[in-house]
């Protein structure tokens, strides 16, 4: 086993419909003003930007995003991470009832130094660290998408 290799996968049942949930994850320069743990974005261009991360436990991760797809009728948004993580990660919102399901899939290998070394005895963590930070994003969200 990789232990250094992780595969994530969160379901948000929020209570807006996919084509207002759609456009907040699109624009992801704005997500740390509803997602405490996304501390930075800086665009590079139309589909390129700098992502700084930094959840309960005290280390940042540092990572460029490309788009890999866009697709609104789908409601599908992927990327490609490299830096302190490499692999990608994707978005799908779908219908739901009257609200609608955010789908977050990510699957990586880790390269920052701190998280190779400390990679077995801290892999639960790692893992616990990351769902505390969807949590608080699903929060976030809910709460952003309430006052659009």
């Amino acid at each position: 086993m990789d232990w250094t290799h992780y595969r994530f996968r969160s379901l948000w049942s929020l209570p807006a419909p996919p084509s207002a949930v759609y456009p907040a994850l699109e624009r992801v320069e704005d997500y740390p003003r509803w997602w405490r743990q996304v501390r930075e974005v800086h665009r590079i261009d139309g589909a390129t930007g700098v992502v700084r991360v930094r959840s309960l436990l005290p280390y940042d991760l540092t990572f460029t995003a490309r788009e890999v797809r866009r697709d609104p009728a789908a409601g599908v948004l992927e990327v490609a991470l490299s830096g302190d993580i490499d692999g990608w990660a994707r978005w799908t919102v779908t219908p739901d009832g009257e609200g609608s399901t955010a789908r977050y899939e990510q699957v990586v290998d880790v390269g920052k130094p701190l998280l190779r070394r400390f990679a077995v005895p801290g892999r639960p963590v790692f893992r616990a660290n990351h769902w505390l930070m969807m949590r608080s994003g699903r929060r976030g969200l809910v709460g952003h998408l309430a006052t659009v």
